[in-house]
């Protein structure tokens, strides 16, 4: 069993810049990745960022490529996502999420249905 917890979010204004964490607990594990995905009212789960447990491959979402860069803590077993010029169709929830990656295949990282374990989630509202 995996725990996922998020940290950050919260209220920033249009063009504005915002971190959020993730740490992932539990059993011993080391081929995984870890992904990041939102969801606004009546939309649909959103694919943002995802990376390898190895940290060396990124994947970004069309509508934030650019504007955010995810990192990550093989030790501490923790993600980053880091989010700049923020716009108001950011505003969302944003859930982290992981799964067990030995890489190949990787369409697989930006669907969520391929994920084991998610986060809460955490409020990101961007104002005008």
């Amino acid at each position: 069993q995996v725990q996922v917890q998020e940290s950050g979010g919260g209220l920033v204004q249009v063009g504005g810049s915002l971190g959020l964490s993730c740490a992932a607990s539990g059993r011993s594990f080391s081929n995984y990745a870890m992904g990041w995905f939102r969801q606004a009212p009546g939309k649909e789960r959103e694919f943002v960022a995802a990376i390898t447990w190895s940290g060396g491959t990124t994947y970004y979402g069309d509508s934030v490529k650019g504007r955010v860069t995810i990192t990550s803590d093989i030790q501490k077993k923790m993600v980053r996502l880091q989010m700049n010029s923020l716009k108001p169709e950011d505003t969302a929830v944003y859930y982290c999420a992981f799964q067990w990656y030995s890489g190949g295949v990787s369409h697989g990282l930006m669907q969520a249905s391929a994920y084991d374990y998610w986060g809460q989630g955490t409020q990101v509202t961007v104002s005008s």
